[in-house]
């Protein structure tokens, strides 16, 4: 059951916030040091680009495959348990990537670091949700989103100050320390509830056996697409993207995403103050879609013969305008009940940072028959509709009352 004089500034808001934190860092440490990383091995800027989207795509289907394996471990073995068991595989990944040599080798321990990385977010998401009380939930979650996201800032600069593989050896220490922090945290009091009982817990094939269930995951999927393509293509190739715009200084993706990242905490943040004021969650979100389709429209038409400070501030914006991360995933974790809760909640957005590799081939396919910087508009206008319709259809979450099972 829930802790009724739960505060959003308890141990396990702070230690969810801190992890994701962590898993921010190293999730985003290939984006930021990918050219530096890249460039160290030989490749030319044409194979840093290449080999680039394939490394990533691969630290992405990793995401994918963890995704379900800790949620389904979420479920069965307590939210606790992945708490544990990811930051310590994604740290040791991080730690390994200081070594390698090739770019196979790179792409293995970015899978390996995926897979780890998978369970942070769902995981500690569920467990706010479950402690705190319903009128606070939307808060705490979006605390641990917005302090989590900030993790990407900290790997800007240490790639500053310190060699690639330094930055990766410090992720993954970072990682090995958090792991003390969590010996304090308790389990959740629903999932304690449901552990000893016969009903089935974190069957994964549950959501797509019953009609309405699998909807309603896939809506769940759906709405947070806009998020993935705005990081995965349009901030992290916001170079290719200023050589297309006749942009002629020097473009540092890396600092592209810091800027992105630093705006996307504060968003996060805002939004979960937001739904609580409106006493709706997805009003909150057609407010920042607004602010996506503005943020993407700017991208695309005024930064034309601009400047690298102008293209980093519409970077900062479209992160602003896509700061609704915790609040989809936080009504994913309110769509189901205690037995599924912690499988949602961490695969679906392990599902829409694995969507990235479905956008990134749309967005490679439309390039046959388009313009780079048209198939990037063209790909981002088929991602905001997808998502709208699919909130449309999406019920409100707002207020629910967690502590149930799925049949």
């Amino acid at each position: 059951m829930q802790n009724k004089n739960s505060s959003i500034f308890n141990i396990a808001v702070l230690v969810a916030a801190l992890g994701y934190f962590v898993d921010i860092y190293d999730l985003l440490a290939f984006s930021i040091l990918r050219q530096p990383s890249l460039a160290s091995f030989g490749l030319s800027a044409d194979e840093i680009d290449s080999k680039g989207l394939f490394i990533i795509n691969i630290q992405m289907i990793g995401l994918l495959i963890g995704g379900i394996l800790w949620g389904v471990l979420g479920d069965k073995k307590g939210r606790l348990s992945v708490l544990f068991g990811s930051i310590l595989l994604y740290s040791l990944a991080n730690i390994a990537n200081g070594f390698v040599q090739t770019v196979p080798q790179y792409a293995w321990c970015r899978f390996i670091g995926g897979v780890g990385l998978a369970g942070e977010l769902g995981a500690g998401i569920t467990l706010v949700a479950e402690l705190l009380p319903k009128d606070k939930r939307g808060v705490g979650t979006s605390l641990v989103a917005g302090i989590g996201l900030s993790g990407a800032v900290l790997a800007f600069v240490f790639k500053q100050l310190f060699d690639w593989r330094i930055c990766y050896f410090i992720g993954g220490g970072l990682g090995l320390l958090l792991l003390i922090l969590r010996i304090s945290v308790a389990e959740s009091g629903m999932f304690n509830e449901v552990k000893n009982t016969s009903v089935q817990k974190g069957n994964f094939l549950m959501l797509f056996t019953n009609k309405e269930r699998f909807k309603k995951y896939m809506l769940c999927i759906l709405i947070g697409l806009p998020t993935w393509f705005v990081i995965g293509i349009l901030v992290s190739f916001s170079n290719k993207f200023a050589a297309n715009f006749n942009i002629k200084d020097k473009i540092d993706s890396g600092k592209s995403v810091m800027y992105a990242y630093v705006a996307i905490s504060i968003g996060d943040i805002l939004v979960g103050l937001l739904s609580q004021y409106l006493k709706s969650r997805k009003k909150a979100l057609y407010i920042f879609y607004s602010l996506s389709i503005i943020a993407i429209f700017i991208f695309f038409t005024q930064l034309y013969n601009s400047t690298a400070a102008n293209l980093y501030w519409v970077c900062a914006m479209l992160g602003f305008a896509t700061g609704f991360w915790a609040i989809f995933v936080t009504m994913a974790a309110e769509q189901f009940g205690t037995n599924l809760r912690a499988t949602v909640a961490t695969t679906v957005p392990n599902m829409v940072r694995g969507s990235l590799v479905l956008t990134t081939i749309l967005f490679t396919g439309l390039q046959t028959s388009m313009s780079y910087v048209q198939a990037g508009m063209v790909t981002g206008a088929i991602v905001m509709t997808i998502a709208i319709v699919a909130a449309i259809f999406t019920k409100e979450t707002f207020g629910k009352d967690l502590n149930y099972v799925e049949e």
